[in-house]
């Protein structure tokens, strides 16, 4: 089984590879952009992350959310992760998940390798019929 994808959009450089690395050592396939344009970029060459983990404010005019509206338009599927230091659990579409920041990696971890979990047994149900 290929390794889930997981592309982390984050602009601070230090928490960035502390996320990317934490991931990848838990068997993920990480992507990361800086900003939302690179995130679009990265998503332009693979729609199909598996998960997105973005935070909200960021430089430019565009923010993780709206990144998160995009990558829910063209990848229905990808589980949509937002964190942010303020509050922005109502601008969020139902299904995502807001983490408040400062959140734990353990915290992340657990909530991707449960939601994992989830899409594995789906799977397999959907084989078995």
């Amino acid at each position: 089984m290929s390794p889930r994808t997981v592309l982390v959009v984050e602009d601070d450089l230090l928490i960035r590879l502390i996320l990317a690395e934490a991931l990848q050592d838990d068997g993920y396939a990480v992507a990361e952009a800086a900003n939302v344009l690179e995130a679009v970029a990265v998503v332009g060459r693979n729609p199909s992350f598996d998960a997105l983990v973005t935070d909200v404010d960021m430089p430019g005019h565009l923010t993780g959310l709206d990144l998160a509206n995009m990558v829910a338009s063209v990848s229905p599927r990808t589980q949509v992760i937002v964190v942010s230091g303020r509050d922005v659990s109502d601008d969020m579409r139902t299904g995502w998940v807001f983490m408040p920041k400062p959140y734990s990696l353990d915290q992340l971890l657990s909530f991707l390798d449960n939601a994992q979990g989830v899409a594995t047994e789906a799977a397999e149900m959907a084989r078995a019929v």
